[in-house]
């Protein structure tokens, strides 16, 4: 169970907005105590946050009580170090200059020198902000500081920076400015507003990453519902969040991944702040790091000895890459970007000519370039791996003429046919090369791509983030999939509560 907290000086500085129980002044919260296995999330409102105030200390106390505070007092400390926030802003949109310039123009209208000082200031309330041309900086500050209020000044010299920022308090706010607040507030935790949910009587939360507007998501929506159900007959409340959330993780005692993950993306900084929080997390963010990049993941393999197609990691300044691939390869060779996912970023390279025009395309997008010997089957195997254990069995079949699972074209995208079946029915060697290949990666849920040319087995990669789609991987196990891993996160939280 989670609970939330809101921590104000006094009473009445809450006095405008609507009434709730989870309003605590200071002094109630240095009195305050709550069930060691519960989860509580503090939200500072107190009006002074210099070092040894009341703010300061709120946020000390609920650190040492294993509360999860916004803002921590890391982030106190880096609001009163200057060097920390003064930042050119030459980079941001032009939306955002063109919007100080209007500002501090009107500010400062008598001043018509060319590198006249103009100064903007603006608050911003859990990274919104009044005006929409600012929402991109105020997303990107409360990132960086993650403080309920923050009080910006904007200065220009020759160039915009930021001249300074120190958190505010609901206290200090007047007529629409407590509005933008709230509204606000209510965006980033609508549980303060409202009537306990009914999660709370769920022995555990769990946070679904999802991503609504993605063309293949990891899991359909029929998926995701189920999902959903299988965790509330476990007692675990399953709640989709999107990347809007982030702040919101501590609420959760796991992090379940179903958007497609990347390395430079939301998805890692999702894993690494659930983890930073003593979260679970599938998938980890290890396991994203060790399966999003094939150059990592086909060094890891090779250097254990895994079985995989023949592989060369080709570099942009490499002079004779062209050479090496033929030398060592020999057509037809497959030629992949290492981040890739869903056959994007994946050529074929049919002779000399194809191969050069392939590199020289590839090349524009990454440093490093996989070369793989093709190796044609009808199909490649899919096994699903959780907790060092294969779950489930695919197998995917090549799109009718086309040499892989997926034929990308334009906007559409075409798929071949699949057939799910029990692991038992799987080859022994195809099940313990998956196995062996997770081993290297972690303990999370992986799919394991694989390709079976008579008695030769070989790995052709460790996908952290495992398709599930109803009617698809699930066409076997049908709704025991879905608890087996709902299973699996709640053995976890069981034992990270114990500790």
């Amino acid at each position: 169970m989670s609970r939330l907290l809101i921590v104000v000086d006094r009473a009445r500085d809450w006095a405008p907005y609507y009434p709730s129980e989870d309003v605590l002044t200071f002094d109630q919260y240095l009195q305050f105590t709550a069930p060691a296995s519960s989860r509580v999330r503090v939200i500072n409102l107190c009006q002074s946050a210099r070092y040894l105030s009341r703010g300061y200390y709120c946020s000390l106390l609920a650190e040492a009580r294993g509360h999860h505070v916004v803002p921590s007092v890391i982030t106190l400390n880096d609001l009163s170090r200057k060097g920390l926030f003064s930042l050119q802003l030459d980079e941001l949109d032009a939306s955002v200059i063109n919007w100080l310039e209007a500002s501090g123009s009107e500010i400062d209208p008598a001043s018509d020198e060319k590198n006249a000082t103009h100064e903007v200031r603006i608050r911003t309330y859990f990274g919104q902000a009044e005006h929409a041309d600012l929402k991109p900086v105020a997303r990107a500050l409360f990132d960086r500081f993650p403080c309920p209020i923050l009080e910006v000044v904007f200065r220009r010299g020759k160039t915009w920076q930021i001249a300074s920022m120190k958190p505010g308090c609901p206290a200090d706010l007047k007529g629409k400015e407590q509005d933008d607040f709230a509204a606000a507030f209510d965006r980033f935790s609508s549980m303060v507003w409202r009537k306990p949910r009914t999660r709370r009587r769920y022995r555990f939360d769990l946070a679904m990453l999802v991503n609504s507007e993605e063309a293949m998501p990891p899991s359909d929506r029929e998926a995701l519902n189920k999902f959903e159900k299988a965790g509330r007959k476990l007692g675990i409340n399953v709640e989709q969040i999107s990347r809007r959330d982030y702040m919101r993780l501590p609420e959760y005692d796991g992090l379940f991944i179903r958007e497609t993950t990347a390395i430079d993306h939301h998805t890692y900084r999702f894993a690494r702040k659930a983890e930073a929080e003593g979260m679970v997390v599938i998938d980890d963010p290890v396991s994203i790091l060790r399966c999003t990049n094939k150059v990592y993941l086909a060094d890891l393999l090779n250097n254990n000895r895994i079985p995989t197609p023949k592989t060369l990691i080709l570099s942009k300044d490499q002079k004779d890459s062209v050479e090496q691939v033929i030398r060592e390869l020999g057509f037809p060779a497959v030629i992949k970007i290492p981040d890739g996912a869903f056959s994007r970023g994946v050529t074929k390279a049919e002779d000399e000519k194809s191969l050069r025009a392939g590199l020289k395309e590839l090349f524009k997008q990454s440093a490093l370039v996989l070369a793989q010997e093709y190796l044609y089957t009808d199909y490649d195997w899919r096994i699903g791996v959780l907790g060092g254990r294969a779950i489930y069995a695919c197998k995917y079949f090549m799109v009718q003429g086309h040499w892989q699972i997926y034929q990308h074209g334009g906007a559409e995208v075409d798929s071949g046919g699949f057939e799910t079946m029990p692991t038992y029915e799987v080859p022994r060697n195809v099940i313990q090369a998956a196995l062996n290949a997770t081993r290297l990666i972690g303990n999370g849920l992986y799919g394991v791509d694989i390709k079976q040319s008579g008695n030769r087995v070989a790995v052709i990669e460790v996908n952290d983030n495992p398709s599930i789609d109803a009617g698809v991987e699930d066409r076997f196990l049908g709704g025991e999939l879905y608890t087996l891993i709902m299973q699996e996160f709640l053995s976890r939280m069981e034992d990270n509560r114990r500790r």
